[in-house]
């Protein structure tokens, strides 16, 4: 669990860097596919018996990691916070409406870091069936 923690805590920089809007593309890059690289080769450096379901996990945990540092630092993110539009355009309370948004964004953020870690995990994968002596597990 701590070393699923550990890969998921290399992805908050590049969080943090794009809200604050503190780097260039050519580093935002870097923040972006180097965590994910590193997922994949410590996955299959440590041989893991499933690297899909342990990268999956490190996703969802990256994407618990991705809505609450998005969360706090919201104020910063933002000039004008994002806000309902079309139908729903002022018509809910802003209390309520900024809830709305918000929630949606944490919902989101676990749902990106899933599908990032899946996507690593389905490589790694690949990956460990073209290594001979990789353990192997049910598919």
């Amino acid at each position: 669990m701590l070393g699923v923690i550990g890969l998921a805590l290399l992805g908050v920089p590049r969080v943090i860097a794009h809200d604050l809007e503190v780097v260039g593309p050519a580093a935002n890059a870097l923040l972006v596919w180097a965590p994910l690289t590193v997922w994949v080769v410590v996955a299959l450096w440590r041989r893991v018996p499933n690297p899909l379901l342990t990268l999956m996990a490190v996703g969802v945990a990256y994407g618990a990691l991705l809505g609450v540092t998005h969360q706090v630092l919201w104020a910063w993110a933002f000039d004008t916070p994002p806000a309902l539009g079309g139908n729903l355009q002022g018509v809910l309370p802003p209390a309520v409406e900024a809830l709305a948004v918000r929630g949606f964004s944490l919902v989101s953020s676990l749902a990106v870091g899933t599908l990032v870690g899946t996507g690593c995990g389905v490589v790694a994968w690949l990956v460990s069936r073209a290594v001979p002596g990789y353990p192997r597990t049910a598919a």
